[in-house]
């Protein structure tokens, strides 16, 4: 199994990076109402961060988000899929006991700590980069200050030339 066809079918949803039930089925090799089945016989191990219904609206704003038509009710939609999050997708390998479903289950985790690493990877770029930005304020800011007086200096010089000389004029003098 690809761990990079396991990313595609990731998403956000209240703030959970989750996995919808008909993919989960589709890497199982079961149909989506046995293993809705299956996890409902098995409720009390998908506490509400495992795994939860997803209400008509935000199954709306999913379908809208990957443009998807009113067709996808003949795909099994049409009822709210379940989204399992990365622990609600490791119980499931209690609740599908097939050895198929071990092994999906060990590329679904890898996929999810590879997803986790690569959102840390990047805070920690994004971390860097607000660190290099300030640095570089501070030395614009030192630059600009800089060039300010030196263009105030030209200005205060061009100012001198120009004014009136006042005192005693010397012969040969304008």
């Amino acid at each position: 199994m690809e761990l990079s066809t396991i990313k595609e079918k990731i998403f956000t949803i209240r703030g959970y990076k989750v996995m919808l039930d008909f993919d989960l089925a589709e890497l199982y090799g079961v149909e989506t109402r046995v293993l809705k089945q299956a996890v409902r016989r098995n409720i009390d191990r998908f506490p509400d961060d495992f795994m939860f219904e997803l209400t008509k609206e935000e199954l709306e704003n999913w379908r809208s988000q990957f443009v998807m038509s009113n067709e996808s009710n003949k795909m099994g939609l049409r009822y709210a899929p379940f989204a399992f999050s990365e622990q609600g997708v490791a119980m499931l390998s209690s609740v599908l006991k097939s050895k198929k479903a071990i092994q999906v289950n060990i590329s679904i985790v890898r996929a999810f700590v590879m997803y986790r690493k690569h959102l840390s990877d990047y805070g920690d770029l994004r971390e860097q980069i607000t660190k290099l930005e300030n640095e570089m304020n501070l030395k614009f800011k030192d630059i600009h200050q800089a060039l300010n007086y030196l263009l105030q200096k030209d200005k205060v010089l061009v100012d001198q030339q120009n004014r009136k000389r006042i005192g005693f004029k010397k012969e040969g003098n304008p």
